[in-house]
């Protein structure tokens, strides 16, 4: 399939790949464990066991890779399960450096089994040329470890910038682009080395499989051999099922992505305008404080996640979230229907995720009806803190 295909038409038509058995256009399911050797000739290249060779792997991550440009892709049984295996390859006393506001699961790995590793970590207040170039320690750090946008406070990096003081300082650039997906942005094209996902969110996009993936830059070919050792040793492989429905779901990434985009700049507008928040943290809004760089470097939306801060703290927060009715109170986020979350509720003691926010999934549902939830949500809030206070 040429390779100046839109994405939309990529994902659609999963690369147009026909099963060469049956000519089936939708890819089969190959749940085998082990594969037939030839008696005659046991050396014989080929297939032996599904944990790093089955061929329900193929599809999918031929997909994501022709998305996301690289040179290779593995995927993995769950995102943290893709995300360690870039720091499993490392040697005690290499150097890394990570946001202060990163996914909590890698900075509560990197708190726990990634100090027993051995590693040495630096946390930065910002993703910039001049943070990340002052924590940067030459011969000594090997992997920068970037969110744009991060979660769940969705500030943003310019990737090409950060890159090029990276790649200077020998290190490698892995980015986390579960958010915005291959759709709206593409960091290897930016500089990135490495790309990570968590297929559970977008990628997917039903909330039905636990998932992660891998894409290397060309010319880290060694890196994603590396990973795909680790991958095997550790067992960390993706079920032949889940495999299979990761592609289905990839089959409508273009238009969820870019559906649950519009609906999120839609509420993220009707929040700006609500007397009861104080914040909203959405690229999207020209106010925000990375819009002009997010829009460089994010084609065709900014993505359906955004979080805001309610006047009235934790309390108010918590209250709101438990008053909608089409939202749901759930974690995670990137499927069909909308979520809200008090975030920091579920994070550790370390967390710097503010107390009065509330992070939100922009779903496929009406962005008029999410809006009208949103709405009478605040004005019960609005009414309750009223009447508590005595002044009603």
């Amino acid at each position: 399939m040429s390779k100046k295909l839109h994405p939309e038409t990529l994902t659609a038509t999963a690369l147009g790949w026909i099963d060469r058995e049956t000519d089936a256009m939708a890819f089969p399911l190959r749940p085998s464990t082990s594969f037939l050797r030839d008696p005659k000739n046991l050396d014989r290249a080929g297939r032996m066991f599904t944990r790093d060779d089955n061929p329900t792997f193929e599809q999918p991550e031929a997909l994501i890779n022709r998305l996301e440009g690289g040179a290779g892709c593995l995927i993995f049984a769950s995102g943290m399960a893709a995300i360690t295996s870039v720091f499993q390859r490392l040697t005690p006393g290499d150097h890394v450096i990570l946001p202060k506001l990163v996914y909590s699961g890698l900075r509560e790995w990197m708190n726990t089994h990634g100090l027993r590793w051995g590693l040495q970590v630096t946390y930065v207040d910002e993703c910039t040329t001049g943070c990340v170039g002052d924590a940067l320690r030459k011969g000594k750090t090997k992997v920068v470890w970037l969110e744009t946008p991060s979660n769940p406070t969705w500030t943003i990096t310019d990737i090409a910038e950060v890159s090029s003081v990276v790649r200077d300082a020998g290190a490698l650039i892995a980015i986390d682009n579960t958010v915005p997906t291959p759709i709206l942005t593409q960091p290897i094209k930016l500089g990135a080395d490495i790309v990570l996902h968590s297929c559970s969110k977008y990628l997917n996009g039903h909330g039905d499989l636990i998932g992660g993936a891998v894409v290397v830059a060309e010319g880290r070919e060694n890196v994603l051999k590396d990973i795909q050792n680790i991958r095997n040793e550790y067992g960390g492989v993706l079920g032949s099922f889940e495999a299979w429905l990761l592609l289905r779901g990839m089959r409508t990434l273009a238009v969820r992505v870019k559906t649950a985009s519009t609906s999120a700049l839609k509420i993220a507008e009707f929040l700006d305008s609500c007397e009861m928040v104080q914040q909203v943290l959405y690229p999207g809004l020209r106010r925000h404080n990375g819009h002009v760089v997010a829009a460089k470097q994010m084609r065709g939306g900014f993505g359906g996640m955004l979080s805001f801060r309610v006047e009235g703290g934790e309390y108010a927060a918590k209250l709101l979230a438990s008053k909608v009715n089409i939202f749901r109170q759930a974690i995670s986020f990137g499927s069909t229907e909308s979520v809200i979350e008090h975030r920091a509720g579920l994070e550790k003691g370390d967390s710097s995720t503010p107390r009065d926010m509330l992070r939100v999934s922009v779903g496929l549902e009406n962005s008029d009806d999410l809006i009208s939830d949103l709405r009478q949500a605040i004005n019960q809030v609005e009414y309750e803190i009223k009447k508590d206070s005595g002044n009603v």
